[in-house]
C-alpha cells in the first residue's frame, strides 16, 4: 500500500506513540486499593505528574491529598492534589521549595497510611532539595556541566542522588512507617525505576564513589564542600536489601517500547512494515543520526536488511555533547546529523522528537526530514554542517518550516524516531 502523504504518515506514528503511554489510559489499572483506615497521601514530579495526578482523582475511591510538581506549562487542573510548576532541565527556587513542603507532608504517617507516589522523567530536576551544607546554586552549576557534557542520563542521576536530601530513596525513608507504592512513567532506556527521576523513593544500587568518578569522567570542577560530601557516608543512599523498604511496591506503567508498539501497530494498519531496532539507544545524537542513515541507504540501494516500504522505529535517550551557541536538543541534532548523511536519498522521510512535547529546552518537539531537505536549505542559503558543528538543528529546521511543535504532552518516555523508507 502506498502513502500519499508521508509527513502526515509519520505525524501518525508520533500521536499514536503518544496515546499509548498517556496517563489517563495507562495508569488506572495500577491503582492500589484505599487503605481501610488510614489517609492517602499523593506526592510525585515528573513532567508527566500533573496528568498522572488528575488521573488519579478521576479513578480513585475515598479520600486523599496531596503534592505533586512537574515542569513550567506541563499542569493540569486537579482538585484534592496540589500542582506546582518548576524549572527543567535545571532547577530552580519553584522546585527547590516544593521539594521541601513535599518532605515536611511525609512526616508523622503511621502503618496505617497509604503513600501514592508518581513518577516521571524530568523529576530529577523538579525535586531539587541539596543535601545539608549543598546551596541550591551548587547543584544548578554541577546540572549545567553535566548537561552540557554528554553524560548519559543514568551517570546524571547517580550524581544527583548523592547530592540531594530526597532522592535515592530518601523520601520513602521520611514515610516513616506508611506504606509507599510508586507509580511510575520511564524515560530511561532499559526502564531501570530506580533511576528514573533518581528514584526518591527506592533502594538504590550506586555509590558514592560512583559519582564522584562520573564527574571526574566528565572533568566538572568540585567545590571543596561536594568533594568532602561525596567523600562521606552521609552521602550514600540506601542499598538494596534495606528493611526499611519492606512492603512497599512499584510498577512501571508506561515505556518508550509501548510507545514504539502502537505506532508499529499503526503502521501495519496503514500497510506499511514497521522494524522497532531498540527502544534503548543512547550516545551522541549525531552520531546515532549516521547510523540511521547509513541504515536507510542500504534499504534504498539494496533491500537489506529490510525490503521497501517499511518504517524503521527507535527510542532510547541520545545526549549532545554542546560545542557551539545555536538552539536546539538532541533530536534536531540528530534529525540534521540523519540529513546531511542522507545526502537526498529518494524516498527517505524521517521524524524525530521528544515525547514530553519539548526538544531540550526549545518550544519544539522535534522535526521532519524528507528527500528534498538538502536542496530547500541550499535554496536558503543555509549551511547544514556548520549549523550542526554549532548544535543549532533548531535553526536549520526552522528555516525550512520543519519543526514540530505539539506543546507539552504531559507524559515523557524519551526520543521517538521514525525513519519512513519508500
Amino acid at each position: 500500500m502506498a502513502v500519499n502523504h508521508p509527513r502526515q504518515f509519520l505525524r501518525e506514528l508520533y500521536q499514536s506513540a503518544l496515546a499509548a503511554v498517556s496517563a489517563s489510559g495507562r495508569l488506572p489499572p495500577f491503582l492500589p486499593a484505599p487503605p481501610d483506615k488510614g489517609r492517602t497521601l499523593v506526592i510525585g514530579a515528573g513532567k508527566g505528574a500533573a496528568a498522572m495526578a488528575q488521573a488519579v482523582e478521576r479513578n480513585w475511591q475515598g479520600p486523599l491529598f496531596g503534592l505533586v510538581v512537574t515542569r513550567y506549562g506541563h499542569g493540569a487542573p486537579c482538585e484534592r492534589i496540589e500542582v506546582v510548576e518548576a524549572a527543567h532541565p535545571v532547577p530552580d527556587e519553584a522546585g527547590h521549595r516544593a521539594a521541601q513542603r513535599m518532605l515536611d507532608m511525609v512526616q508523622g504517617l503511621g502503618k496505617d497510611d497509604l503513600v501514592l507516589c508518581l513518577i516521571s522523567g524530568g523529576g530529577s530536576a523538579l525535586l531539587a532539595l541539596p543535601a545539608e551544607g549543598i546551596s541550591l546554586q551548587q547543584k544548578q552549576a554541577l546540572n549545567k556541566a553535566l548537561l552540557h557534557s554528554g553524560a548519559t542520563i543514568a551517570e546524571m542521576n547517580c550524581v544527583r542522588k548523592h547530592l540531594s536530601a530526597i532522592k535515592g530513596g530518601r523520601l520513602a525513608l521520611a514515610c516513616g512507617k506508611a506504606r509507599v507504592v510508586t507509580l511510575l512513567i520511564s524515560d530511561v532506556p532499559g526502564d531501570d525505576p530506580r533511576i528514573i527521576a533518581s528514584g526518591p523513593t527506592l533502594v538504590d544500587a550506586s555509590t558514592s564513589a560512583e559519582a564522584l568518578a562520573i564527574l571526574h569522567k566528565y572533568c566538572i570542577e568540585i567545590p571543596a564542600n561536594v568533594y568532602r560530601h561525596l567523600s562521606s557516608a552521609v552521602s550514600e543512599t540506601p542499598k538494596p536489601g534495606d528493611a526499611r523498604f519492606e512492603g512497599h511496591s512499584h510498577h512501571v506503567i508506561a515505556k518508550a517500547q509501548d510507545a514504539l508498539e502502537a505506532a508499529a501497530a499503526t503502521a501495519r494498519t496503514a500497510g506499511i512494515t514497521p522494524y522497532i531496532l531498540s527502544d534503548g539507544i543512547e550516545g551522541e545524537a549525531r552520531d546515532i543520526g549516521l547510523m540511521h542513515a547509513a541504515l536507510a541507504r542500504q534499504i534504498v540501494a539494496r533491500n537489506q536488511p529490510f525490503a521497501r516500504p517499511c518504517v524503521l522505529l527507535s527510542g532510547g535517550e541520545t545526549t549532545v555533547t554542546v560545542r557551539g551557541n545555536g538552539r536546539g536538543g538532541r533530536n534536531v541534532e540528530f534529525l540534521l546529523s540523519l540529513a546531511i548523511a542522507l545526502e537526498g536519498a529518494p524516498g527517505v522521510y524521517a521524524l524525530a522528537c521528544d515525547t514530553d512535547g519539548i526538544d531540550g529546552s526549545e518550544d519544539n518537539a522535534g522535526a521532519l526530514y524528507q528527500p528534498d531537505t538538502l536542496a530547500r536549505a541550499e535554496a536558503r542559503e543555509l549551511r547544514p554542517r556548520a549549523l550542526l558543528d554549532n548544535n543549532d538543528g533548531y535553526g536549520f529546521f526552522s528555516a525550512l518550516d520543519d519543526l514540530i511543535v505539539s506543546g507539552p504532552t504531559r507524559t515523557n518516555v524519551n526520543d521517538f524516531r521514525a525513519i519512513l523508507i519508500l
